[in-house]
């Protein structure tokens, strides 16, 4: 009797990649940087993106400065738009609580109650910022730090959707307008551990004045 034949289930596929694969494996590295921080920059991106809801993002290769035109910077940096403002300066903070002061005690004066007209409340307009995408692996130290301050300005520049929305008068809303009380170059620490999660921490170039509780 001849022996029966066996036949084997194939294997279940592979799951689709993500969508952040497909953005990783689309991308083109810089020859400038290695793969895996090109790699970092694109992820950090991605969750800015989508978790935080960022807009006209932009890896950046190059030190922007005109002093220093097609320089690499010292690692891939990213710039963005938050939905709002992610610092205030604690002049600007006090500055703010004189003027919502004031809009009170005018307010009482002309017999209105406190919460009547909100639309006068004063909302802060988001600005860009700097994103240095980091591994919680990495140790850094007070010269790589400089090395990056060393290679950006105090304001990210703009994004060509910005350019374009100035262009059509809707510089307006401001989101390239600079902030007078920004005068300290700044960047939004992402630091990425091995479970995908990422936290970011405001870190400045120098001594800064504390914030008033």
């Amino acid at each position: 009797m001849a022996p029966s034949a066996t036949t084997s289930s194939p294997s279940p596929g592979l799951p689709p990649p993500s969508a952040l694969n497909k953005l990783i494996n689309s991308s083109t590295p810089s020859a400038d940087h290695p793969t895996h921080l090109h790699h970092l920059a694109l992820q950090i991106q991605h969750n800015l993106q989508h978790q935080h809801l960022w807009t006209s993002l932009r890896i950046h290769t190059h030190c922007p400065l005109p002093s220093a035109p097609q320089t690499p910077l010292s690692r891939p940096l990213i710039s963005g738009l938050p939905p709002q403002r992610v610092y205030i300066h604690p002049d600007e903070q006090i500055e703010l609580l004189q003027r919502e002061h004031a809009r009170k005690k005018s307010r009482r004066a002309a017999g209105k109650a406190d919460g009547e007209d909100d639309e006068e409340k004063e909302e802060l307009r988001p600005e860009r910022e700097w994103v240095l995408p980091t591994h919680l692996r990495e140790k850094w130290s007070l010269r790589k730090f400089g090395e990056v301050f060393d290679g950006i300005g105090t304001v990210p520049p703009e994004a060509a959707d910005e350019a374009d929305e100035d262009e059509r008068g809707g510089g307006e809303e401001g989101l390239a307008e600079v902030n007078k009380w920004r005068t300290t170059k700044r960047v939004l620490l992402a630091t990425l551990d091995d479970d995908s999660t990422v936290v970011y921490y405001i870190v400045h170039d120098g001594l800064v004045k504390p914030r008033q509780n």
